[in-house]
């Protein structure tokens, strides 16, 4: 008889191998929309500095420290060589 330790490893092992079969195709498009929907976040927390007006630029103020710290990759990632604000220079 197998002990209840190795059934449980066996288990695991099997639903591990089912989870990366089924999810290992997806992980690109999976992280593309990652990429796209921290775009997206970005352009709305910064939309006020950019020129566009925001309503929700009291609420998304607050998020502005978090963001500083992704800034550089994020104007890379869109094209822009350096930084599009005037008193944040990453670059």
């Amino acid at each position: 008889m197998v002990p209840a330790d190795n059934d449980r490893s066996l288990w695991e092992r099997f639903s591990h191998g089912l989870r990366e079969f089924y999810v290992a195709p997806y992980r690109r498009t999976f992280a593309r929309a990652r990429r796209e929907e921290e775009d997206l976040f970005m352009v709305m927390v910064l939309a006020e500095a950019l020129g566009v007006p925001n309503p929700v630029s009291y609420y998304t103020i607050e998020l502005l420290p978090v963001i500083y710290e992704r800034f550089h990759d994020w104007h890379k990632r869109q094209g822009m060589d350096s930084s599009p604000l005037e008193y944040l220079a990453c670059c």
